[in-house]
């Protein structure tokens, strides 16, 4: 027999590529079973709502993460989201699409839909709000040689005026621009920068129109946001691009 051989028909080598496919699949098994301790078990397609049966098998056993504030949570918690669906099906079968209840805007489904996340500021490496205004962030300033967009007139898709850009917000952490803080008639609110396109002296946003900035969902504090209302905030856009007028809703041809 050749050298490595174990018998006529195996050989280390052999032995060695089947161990590693067995230990891949093991791997490829633990990691998919991992991503499964947040949104699960699902809810039933049909009786919508309802959750489906966990799976011992592919659903992990609840672990206990400590977060940086000493509190304690378990994933998998197994508890399903409370808030009521506003919104009716389009038709009876699975899959089919939900029609949003009321004002579309706020109904909280299809692009307007938002997970509960903590209603507390995301925290950077010093215990600071991560997210903060200029006028709080005394050590950034918008780079020379962007345009400043503070002082421009902030205009929606129906191409007229809906407020003003007051501030911007910063990432301590990444160091960047998160969102602008526009004036409106109802107060002051925050437009996510990625909605945001500034140029020609103005920012336009094509997610609203301009009566409907007043509408979106405020911050408790002036100079913080919790995540959970970044998640409101950036739901009420993305609501925008469908349902902002009713003809988003409809077949483009």
């Amino acid at each position: 027999m050749e050298t490595g051989a174990i018998t006529q028909n195996i050989d280390v080598a052999q032995v060695v590529l089947y161990a590693f496919w067995a230990f891949f699949f093991l791997l490829i098994f633990y990691i998919r079973r991992e991503d499964r301790r947040e949104g699960y078990p699902l809810e039933s397609d049909v009786q919508t709502g309802v959750p489906s049966k966990p799976n011992l098998l592919l659903i992990p056993s609840p672990k206990s993460f400590h977060m940086p504030d000493g509190s304690v949570i378990q994933r998998p918690d197994f508890k399903g989201d409370t808030r009521p669906i506003n919104a009716e099906r389009s038709a009876p079968w699975p899959g089919a699409p939900l029609v949003p209840s009321g004002d579309p805007m706020t109904a909280e489904v299809g692009p307007g839909s938002y997970a509960q996340r903590a209603d507390v500021p995301d925290l950077d490496a010093h215990g600071q709000p991560r997210i903060a205004p200029l006028r709080s962030a005394a050590d950034f300033s918008v780079a020379e040689g962007d345009p400043d967009p503070r002082g421009l007139p902030v205009m929606g898709a129906d191409r007229k005026a809906g407020g003003r850009v007051a501030d911007v917000w910063v990432d301590r952490m990444e160091m960047m621009a998160r969102y602008l803080e526009v004036e409106t008639e109802g107060g002051s609110v925050l437009l996510p920068i990625t909605f945001a396109s500034i140029g020609g002296g103005k920012v336009t946003v094509q997610a609203l129109h301009s009566d409907q900035f007043a509408a979106v969902p405020k911050t408790a504090h002036p100079d913080r946001v919790t995540l959970l209302e970044e998640e409101r905030i950036t739901a009420y856009y993305g609501a925008g691009t469908l349902y902002a007028t009713p003809k988003r809703s409809e077949s483009l041809l």
